[in-house]
């Protein structure tokens, strides 16, 4: 009854804020590189910093570095879904808010200092990993669900490693969003404000996890994006673009651009394939050595995204 409760104090919060959105014309308006072709309300992925909030409220003794990491990533983005900031200053709170969840998790006692840079790389990749993949109806909120998901039966099944509220407020927040945003004409999309706030609470949320098991190999359980995304960066770099601006060269971009499959059709896609990777990684844990683990899933999915290619040769041919 808890959780019902929940999801409607967190609905009447979406409906209040699209009231305030309106008001403020806080819009996505559509350009030459955008997934979309309407002017959409943005930012209503901040219902998963309301979510956070109200997970605090009735855990005061704990999470604290957590909560205060997640407020400064949500209000920094949120400034910028209104005026855009530079990456800089953006790059900056990321790294002290993943600082706070660091001390919180005591990753600078637990590991050497260089694991501590790589994880700030991976960690601060993530985050920006995960709002450069938002960019189509559906694709947050259903990749949300599943991650949120295969967290939450690792902690029920395999490792108990976290307050499992903290992960069911987390898929609350997606239902309420994916009500809003999974539609053929959105009413909302989720701002930075919003993919970068739930990435945030995937990166505690698996770190824990790491630290509790001392295995790396629920990093997988952001695969599918973490493929799309590297390749995706180093596919810019060899056509010597700047990574930071908006572009159309994601899978799920051409997907959706090249090949006009529906925006819902390919976030399930997306949503389904990393089910199907998570579920792998979950029956393999303790079977396979994490090395071998991670080729035998990244490899396919890097073989899938080379099928971008022929997508974009094909299409260039038709043109000409």
């Amino acid at each position: 009854m808890i959780y019902v409760i929940l999801f409607l104090i967190l609905f009447i919060i979406e409906l209040v804020y699209f009231k305030i959105a309106d008001r403020f014309n806080i819009i996505d308006k559509p350009n030459l590189r955008s997934s979309h072709t309407e002017i959409t309300l943005r930012g209503g992925g901040i219902i998963f910093w309301f979510a956070a909030l109200l997970y605090f409220f009735q855990n005061l003794k704990y999470n604290y570095f957590f909560f205060i990491g997640i407020t400064l990533v949500s209000l920094v983005s949120f400034w910028d879904d209104i005026q855009s900031l530079s990456n800089k200053i953006r790059i900056s709170v990321h790294f002290i808010a993943i600082s706070l969840i660091f001390y919180d998790l005591n990753v600078f006692s637990s590991i050497n200092i260089l694991w501590i840079i790589i994880t700030y790389v991976f960690a601060i990749g993530i985050i920006n990993a995960y709002n450069f993949m938002d960019g189509i109806n559906g694709i947050t909120g259903l990749y949300t669900l599943i991650v949120m998901g295969s967290l939450w039966y690792v902690n029920k099944k395999i490792q108990l490693f976290i307050d499992a509220d903290l992960i069911i407020y987390a898929i609350t927040a997606s239902l309420v969003f994916l009500f809003f945003n999974y539609r053929k004409k959105a009413k909302c999309f989720a701002g930075d404000v919003g993919s970068i706030a739930i990435a945030f609470w995937i990166i505690y949320l698996i770190l824990k996890l790491i630290l509790a098991t001392n295995s790396i190999i629920w990093l997988l359980f952001l695969a599918v994006y973490g493929v799309d995304a590297i390749c995706t960066i180093l596919h810019r770099l060899y056509l010597k673009q700047n990574i930071f601006e908006a572009h159309r060269l994601h899978f799920y971009q051409i997907l959706s651009n090249e090949y006009k499959i529906q925006h819902r059709v390919v976030a399930l896609i997306y949503a389904v394939v990393q089910g199907l990777v998570s579920i792998v990684t979950i029956f393999l844990y303790q079977k396979l050595d994490a090395p071998i683990l991670f080729i035998l899933i990244t490899l396919p999915l890097i073989l899938i995204y080379s099928l971008k290619f022929y997508i974009i040769r094909k299409a260039s041919l038709k043109i000409i």
